[in-house]
């Protein structure tokens, strides 16, 4: 177990030994904090440990990770992470920003945020000897698990809505994990699997609810950390971090890893985590805006997929991360997410929806006086925008057709 001594309720407080629970709460039902032995890494290890490293992926984590190294040497579990921090400053000129980073998580194996999760439960899977592993997802958490299964001979079962776009579905086929549609909603789909997880005993990745998976999203904070707080050390204003958000386990587990880093004695100054959500899919921007932790269901409908979700599973972690931080939350239209992503190709970086949702949460905090000049700030694109191709033809357009003739080419030009 090393480092891992135990879990902690959100909601209540209880705290159980790592073999007593596996999901969630059993008192309240709360999500559960993996405990690290803060103390014992403090003590014993020093940020030289880490940025020594030399393995590009989340595995030079591996001090302060619940699971053991999984191995999987040469395979694609050993390239999650690490993703390229860029620093456009077409985009921050435009803004009138002294310092933005965009943080790619496009650049994961399976192209989202969502290997990071994923890679820890196949870890933690094969730690317990669980030989399937079930997720219900819109397609990024279904591929990213598909996709980290497939690379070390594990059994996957994913649950899509069957509205889920073609291209992630292919993407979990190709992976060769077993699929099924359903005829419902992400909500529906999620519940199912844990049924499914229950009866056949099986093991769930479901995000907000396996305690693991916060523990790999944490992993970003960690290289955040590493790419621009320890590169940047004389910032007098803390860095706000902007992710988009869904059922709440990206935000929570970004929270999580810096709270981590202080614990240890590694970070002075808490990032402002601001989360961004999709107007036809707020329930988390709701709560925190009413100033409460209950989180109220909605009808979602939003183009950005990934993040559209009736009743967030990590709500109340997913408030938290912003309250606790003195960050915020904002709501943006699709149509600004559209936008989102037209601005950001044309900085060499193609974003799936919920991946610009983030950007037009930022370009909306600028607007309102909510971000100024000299805040510095870093945004997640958490996914490409080649996962959602027909929301990438919305926000581009489509390309004229012409004869093959250079008479042709250059009234076309000349519009």
């Amino acid at each position: 177990m090393g480092n891992f001594i135990g879990y902690r309720c959100s909601l209540c407080g209880k705290e159980y030994q790592p073999g007593q629970v596996t999901y969630t709460c059993p008192v309240d039902g709360g999500n559960l904090d993996v405990v690290l032995d803060a103390d014992r890494i403090g003590k014993g290890y020093s940020v030289s440990n880490v940025t020594s490293e030399t393995e590009a992926s989340i595995w030079r984590y591996i001090l302060v990770l619940p699971v053991p190294d999984p191995d999987g040497r040469e395979t694609p579990l050993r390239a999650v992470g690490w993703t390229p921090v860029y620093s456009p400053q077409k985009l921050a000129s435009a803004l009138h920003l002294e310092n933005l980073w965009i943080k790619d998580e496009s650049r994961n194996p399976t192209a989202s945020f969502k290997d990071r999760a994923s890679a820890l439960v196949i870890a933690r899977a094969r730690e317990i000897d669980a030989e399937v592993v079930i997720t219900a997802s819109t397609g990024n958490a279904g591929a990213a698990l598909a996709g980290m299964a497939a690379a070390v001979g594990h059994q996957a079962v994913i649950l899509a809505p069957k509205t889920a776009p073609p291209a992630k579905v292919a993407q979990l086929l190709v992976y060769g994990a077993k699929v099924v549609l359903v005829d419902g909603n992400y909500d529906q789909a999620f519940d199912l699997s844990i049924e499914a997880a229950n009866e056949f005993g099986w093991y769930c990745r479901n995000s907000g609810y396996n305690p693991f998976t916060a523990e790999g999203k944490k992993t970003a904070a960690l290289e955040i950390w590493e790419q621009v707080l320890l590169e940047h050390d004389e910032f007098k204003k803390p860095l706000c971090v902007f992710t988009s958000v869904g059922d709440g386990n990206i935000i929570s587990g970004i929270h999580k890893g810096f709270k981590d880093l202080v614990s240890f004695g590694w970070l002075d100054q808490m990032p402002r985590i601001f989360g961004v959500q999709a107007e036809g899919s707020a329930a988390i921007a709701n709560a925190f805006k009413a100033g409460t932790e209950v989180i109220q269901p909605v009808k979602a409908q939003t183009i950005a997929d990934s993040i559209s979700v009736d009743l967030p599973r990590d709500g109340v972690r997913a408030v938290r991360a912003a309250r606790e931080t003195r960050g915020d939350y904002i709501v943006v239209k699709d149509a600004d997410i559209l936008k989102a992503i037209s601005e950001l190709g044309k900085v060499g970086i193609f974003a799936e929806p919920a991946g610009a949702a983030s950007f037009a949460g930022l370009v909306q905090a600028v607007q309102k006086g909510i971000i100024h000049s000299d805040d510095p700030v870093l945004v997640l694109n958490t996914g490409s925008g080649l996962k959602d191709v027909r929301a990438a033809m919305q926000a581009a357009g489509e390309a004229p057709v012409i004869e093959p003739t250079l008479t042709a080419l250059k009234k076309i030009l000349k519009k």
